[in-house]
């Protein structure tokens, strides 16, 4: 039976992580190792300026004091797998809220992938889109659809092989519909979402300045042949996204060449 590690960013108490438990729990054995609160938008950072503690709950289920995702696979995978029996697959997820497009470098669950695939094991990061994100989930949403896409994904590796290369990993979304109104999978690529600055200025009651960060709107350049995330997302289509952590820009070597030669 595979070995699936499972983390999130949105707390060992998520809604998303129980979801993802009851998705995987039948078809595989399951270790859970999750952040004790809420790390959305940490991005792929460790925890070097202090000690953590590991916490286990109950049986393989874990919670890692004031972690980050990554914290929690790399801690994972040093201490709670012996050598030669590493887990065949880290799953992250299931998030409330989009990972699309350049939010896929401010995710926690993102970076939960990307540090599996560092660490030489195949991942994949499943996000569960919203309608009203200051709902959240609760905005009569249900987990079904990614239930059943996580399931059929995980069986396709089951019965044959992780899809990528070393270093690649699945970036996975489910629109906010359910699982009967969906029209599918799309295989996409990661879009260009357009950006703005929702940062809140306020005084405490000792007249003290501080500074609230807020949502953005889900507002995207739309590409010529209708191919990434965010529009597969608003056509009905499980967005399936494979991404790679070389981010260089090969293109541009032979221009800066030229241009520090110049």
């Amino acid at each position: 039976m595979l070995q699936i590690l499972l983390t999130n960013d949105d707390g060992y108490h998520a809604v998303g992580l129980k979801a993802l438990i009851e998705a995987l729990s039948g078809i595989a054995r399951i270790t859970v190792v999750a952040p004790a609160k809420n790390k959305s938008a940490c991005g792929h950072s460790l925890t070097l300026d202090r000690p953590l503690r590991m916490i286990c709950m109950k049986d393989d289920f874990y919670k890692i004091d004031d972690a980050t995702p990554t914290d929690c696979v790399y801690l994972s995978l040093g201490n709670l797998f012996k050598e030669g029996y590493k887990p065949d697959l880290v799953v992250s997820g299931i998030n409330i809220g989009a990972n699309m497009g350049e939010d896929i470098t401010y995710s926690g669950t993102a970076s939960a992938a990307m540090e599996a695939v560092i660490q030489g094991i195949p991942a994949i990061a499943i996000s569960q889109v919203c309608r009203n994100m200051s709902q959240g989930i609760d905005d009569g949403m249900d987990f079904d659809l990614a239930k059943e896409t996580i399931v059929k994904l995980v069986k396709k590796i089951i019965n044959g092989s992780f899809p990528l290369d070393e270093r690649k990993f699945l970036n996975v979304n489910i629109p906010a519909i359910k699982a009967d109104e969906c029209k599918g999978f799309k295989i996409t690529k990661a879009g260009y979402r357009k950006y703005g600055n929702d940062s809140h200025r306020h005084l405490n009651p000792r007249g003290e300045e501080y500074y609230w960060i807020g949502l953005h709107p889900l507002i995207w350049v739309p590409s010529e042949d209708k191919s990434c995330d965010f529009e597969a997302i608003s056509d009905g289509y499980v967005s399936i996204t494979p991404i790679k952590l070389d981010m260089t820009s090969y293109k541009d070597i032979e221009n800066l060449e030229n241009w520090l030669a110049d």
